[in-house]
């Protein structure tokens, strides 16, 4: 079934709109699919059809990229994924046991959604928030030093219809819907909002401000490959000039009536050469 007219109209303005952003125009799939999940909260049949037609490609190459990514759902996705960091350093601080709970609370296992809608649970490989571990991430926005209980009251806030604030960036979670339509290129005047980088993040930077810490000077680069940071001599043609003749080689030269360093005679030692012929012959 394809979109109604209302809503094929808009999401044809709005493609238009990524795909003016690249110089082919199937470089737009990525946030294409991105848009269609912000229409139905999932990458759909009739969105991969739309942005095969609108991209001039196959609908099976569509599919094959939007089963790669694992932010794109092929099936209908909760009002806000809730991803719980099982790597290495969450999982020893408790991601393991976050997890564990939250399923148990919510009656449901990785990538699966509660009957309500609302939830759909993720383990995560990596929330990039190692230094706020163990980190729980509601629809990528970050929330730090989770524990189980803090965790089950979060999912709980979510489905009540509260609105929940991150630890850092925007000032509060976004539906799934409109996270992805940030992610297909369409800002929502969040940027700018809550904290950036946490104490955590700037402990090192405050420590080499206090020590005086500077980074060592980095020497200049070379631009010969000799290391020595000074470009080479070239001839009026733009060849290498020849290496400077040393004086052992002039006198080489002067005696065997080569040019150093060429191995052809020189014009002086020519001149030099017939003119001694030439006094031998009048002395003789």
């Amino acid at each position: 079934m394809a979109y109604p007219r209302e809503t094929r109209e808009r999401l044809d303005a709005d493609a238009q709109v990524i795909i003016a952003r690249y110089p082919l125009a199937r470089s737009a799939l990525l946030p294409l699919l991105h848009l269609v999940q912000s229409e139905d909260g999932y990458v759909s049949p009739d969105g991969v059809e739309f942005a095969a037609e609108v991209l001039g490609l196959a609908t099976a190459e569509v599919s094959a990229v939007a089963t790669f990514y694992s932010q794109f759902k092929r099936k209908p996705n909760g009002t806000y994924t809730v991803g719980v960091c099982t790597n290495t350093l969450c999982a020893i601080l408790g991601g393991d046991a976050i997890f564990a709970s939250l399923a148990d609370h919510l009656g449901i296992g990785h990538d699966e959604t509660t009957e309500d809608g609302m939830i759909t649970l993720e383990r995560v490989e990596c929330n990039a928030g190692c230094d706020y571990a163990p980190v729980v991430m509601a629809n990528w926005e970050f929330l730090d030093n989770q524990t189980p209980e803090s965790a089950r009251q979060l999912v709980d806030e979510l489905r009540s219809g509260k609105d929940v604030t991150p630890s850092r960036g925007a000032a509060k979670v976004c539906t799934f819907k409109e996270i992805s339509r940030v992610l297909a290129g369409f800002p929502d005047g969040r940027a700018d909002e809550g904290v950036g980088a946490g104490e955590p993040s700037l402990r090192g930077l405050h420590v080499a401000r206090e020590q005086g810490w500077t980074q060592p000077a980095v020497p200049a680069p070379s631009t010969n490959g000799t290391g020595t940071g000074k470009p080479s001599a070239t001839s009026a043609t733009g060849t290498p000039a020849a290496p400077a003749a040393t004086p052992a080689a002039t006198s080489e030269a002067a005696s065997s009536g080569k040019s150093a360093g060429t191995g052809k005679p020189s014009t002086g030692a020519s001149k030099r050469t017939a003119a001694g012929r030439t006094d031998a012959k009048r002395e003789g």
